[in-house]
């Protein structure tokens, strides 16, 4: 339920004046959102962030211009000819679509798309149709309402634009009808923020969980004269959605509102579009088997309508995807899972032909791209890619942009390499865009780790310190990812918190996947079950044995740090080991039982626990850092928003009070206005300036 992911799309620039515009932010920023609600914070003294850090080490300050260069595509997408990619990507203030050729790709042949006599407004979010004559693409090109996006198609034939829709709301996951007549799309109306919980809460009034509450829908506008209908009742909260292969039905993952709270318990449902009423298939809570009580995403109508492929597992974030998968029938009854005991988690999935689904999947800390054979699982030879890299095309996790005859496109980064567009086969892949040829990174290099532990295989990833010198001794970060259902893959990094800059301060930077992660199958992901804090801090602490017996290490100066999940991690280990001589916990959680009553989605966390924290307040204390709170002796920084409904703020508060009463050396830094992941630019820089400055001053050099 806590995985961190930090997106740096230039959108947290923008002036929020009014909600139409934080509307149009949300609707491009939550394409792997996690989810939470947080608590009211009035009768908490926060500490300014107007207060400096310590003085600025010039390498903080040219590696966070380094990363302030980068430049982010947020979207490709392939024709179904497979010849034309169009992306987008933020230039100067504003968004942009473009279009390039995948044979010959060259900038100074880019189209850029966008409604005529327009300026100093947002185009994003392309996506073909059918028959690649439109692209429908999100714009903010409008005079009706400041930021509004609304949605235009763009003509092929005449190359021009034209205003589709006329909506106040979010506008989300765009996607065409098979027969092109209709472009449905996840709506919030008037939405005053995200459907998800990494964006900053409302300030809380009214009556809780009634007043105010906004149900994310489905709706359809048709193409030709433009009509615009809700599609899905007002009673489910819609989290995605498909087509039917004849566009006549539609599948979708929903819940009763609130949305925040219930995609848990979401369940599987068909609708006949003209007029029909939600059918639901798929219950986990009211079946046996390996998916019982576990969560759905990413369902997908095969080809010839007769079953819906999805993605089944123990996830704790909607939008951090991995399981199995698992096909049911479009009418109903049992689900097959046709990948059982797969050392790997699917995140994503496309149907190639009636017999054969294409995947993306976790594969330790890589990116696996195949295709499976539906009745026996088996992969297939020819359709076969690992990436030790991140991947996507800017909607789902790891999600790829497939055309009918197989080309691909989808945006890489890694440690090494700034985040480009790449298209064509996955035999001949080609750069399509060089938006940040002159970066280069300024840590060091990178090395997959792989060590065994209590019989388990874990792997992570180890980044040496720059300018390395094997006859020196260097300090040691580990960072532990949010999630715990999630896992670490290379990927260029953002001007935010994370783990990597701290490689270019001359830190070996370790990042582990252990037992609760994904990348290693199901058995590997349930693996923590019950035991937050405990099995999984074992396999850290085995792979920085393994570490330390072949690397030049200074022990005296190991830090740990994280995010989300990985901030409870920190709060965590620093209550059961002294090994470590600094901590930086961002957005962690100190006491699961007061947590428990804190958040607003409290439904996923059974599927952990394994009961309520009424029914078993014993296995909640079991993993709460402040039931050890007095074995603490490493100087810990505590950083959170205000309006983190992920992880409430108090918790951050509760750990850093009683580290306080302890009289261990602790800071807590609290950011006005801000969730669970941080929007503003100056609270992004300034967080990890603190971070950096922390583990610089509490654990100096000799």
């Amino acid at each position: 339920m806590f995985a961190s992911i930090y997106r740096t799309n230039g959108l947290q620039e923008l002036a929020l004046k009014n909600a139409s515009l934080i509307a149009m932010m949300f609707a491009r920023m939550r394409r792997t959102a996690p989810l939470l609600v947080l608590l009211p914070l009035a009768v908490f003294s926060f500490a300014q962030t107007s207060a400096k850090p310590a003085a600025s080490d010039p390498r903080i300050d040219a590696l966070l211009e380094t990363l302030g260069k980068t430049r982010i595509p947020s979207e490709a997408d392939i024709s179904p000819d497979g010849k034309t990619v169009a992306w987008s990507v933020r230039t100067g203030k504003n968004y942009e679509v473009h279009l390039s050729d995948v044979s010959a790709p060259s900038p100074s042949k880019e189209l850029t798309i966008r409604p005529s006599d327009t300026a100093n407004c947002d185009n994003d979010a392309p996506v073909w149709s059918p028959d690649g004559q439109s692209l429908a693409y999100a714009s903010t090109c409008t005079s009706e309402r400041t930021g509004q996006p609304q949605i235009f198609l763009w003509s092929k034939k005449t190359g021009e634009s034209r205003q589709l829709t006329h909506v106040a709301g979010t506008i989300d996951d765009m996607a065409w009808s098979p027969d092109g007549r209709s472009i449905g799309f996840l709506f919030v109306e008037n939405a005053t923020r995200s459907a998800g919980a990494l964006a900053a809460m409302k300030p809380w009034s009214g009556v809780i969980g009634e007043d105010g509450v906004e149900v994310q829908r489905v709706a359809i506008s048709n193409v030709g004269d433009g009509s615009f209908v809700q599609a899905t009742p007002a009673n489910l909260h819609v989290y995605e959605f498909n087509w039917s292969p004849d566009s006549k039905e539609l599948s979708y993952v929903a819940a009763n509102p609130p949305g925040e709270n219930n995609w848990w318990v979401a369940q599987l449902y068909t609708q006949v579009i003209a007029g029909g009423q939600p059918r639901s298939i798929l219950d986990t809570t009211k079946i046996t088997g390996s998916l019982h009580n576990l969560q759905i995403a990413v369902p997908r109508w095969s080809p010839d309508g007769k079953q819906i492929a999805f993605v089944g597992g123990l996830m704790s974030d909607q939008g951090s995807t991995g399981g199995d998968v698992y096909l049911i029938p479009s009418t109903g009854g049992e689900p097959k899972n046709i990948t059982p005991n797969r050392a790997a988690s699917v995140a994503f999935l496309h149907w190639v032909s009636p017999e054969v689904l294409g995947v993306s999947e976790h594969v330790g800390g890589s990116s696996h791209i195949t295709a499976l054979d539906v009745n026996s699982g088996t992969d297939n030879a020819k359709l076969n890619l690992t990436l030790p890299e991140s991947i996507g095309s800017g909607s789902l996790v790891m999600s790829i942009s497939v055309s009918k005859h197989q080309n691909v496109a989808f945006i890489r980064s890694s440690f090494g390499n700034a985040p480009e567009v790449w298209a064509g086969s996955l035999s001949n892949l080609k750069q399509i865009t060089h938006l940040n040829d002159s970066i280069k990174p300024l840590w060091g290099k990178t090395e997959n780790l792989e060590w065994t532990n209590e019989g388990f295989h874990v792997q992570g990833w180890l980044l040496y310190p720059a300018n390395y010198d094997p006859s020196k001794k260097y300090p040691l970060i580990v960072s532990v990812h949010g999630g715990p259902s999630s896992a670490v893959t290379p990927r260029w990094p953002s001007v935010g918190y994370g783990g990597v800059p701290f490689s270019a301060l001359g830190y070996f930077v370790f990042m582990p996947n252990p037992r609760g992660s994904y990348g290693q199958g199901e058995k590997f992901t349930q693996a923590n079950i019950k035991d937050f804090g405990y099995g999984d801090l074992r396999d850290i602490l085995a792979g920085m044995d393994a570490l330390e017996a072949r690397l030049p290490i200074d022990k005296n100066r190991e830090g740990l740090t994280g995010w989300s999940y990985g901030g409870f991690m920190t709060m965590f280990t620093v209550t059961q080991t002294t090994r470590f001589h600094a901590a930086v916990a961002g957005a962690g959680i100190s006491n699961w039982k007061s947590y428990y009553g804190e958040n607003s989605i409290d439904q996923w966390m059974i599927p952990f626990f394994g009961a309520s924290v009424y029914d078993d307040p014993a296995v909640y204390a079991k993993s709460s850092a402040i039931e050890f709170i007095q074995k603490v002796k490493t100087p810990t920084l505590a950083v959170v928003g205000d309006r983190d409904g992920e992880c409430p703020a108090p918790q951050s508060f509760e750990f850093w009070h009683a580290l306080r009463a302890q009289g261990v050396k602790t800071q807590l830094v609290v950011y006005p206005n801000e969730g669970h992941s941080f929007r503003a630019p100056e609270h992004r820089r300034d967080v990890l300036e603190r971070a950096l400055n922390w583990f610089e001053t509490q654990m100096p050099a000799n």
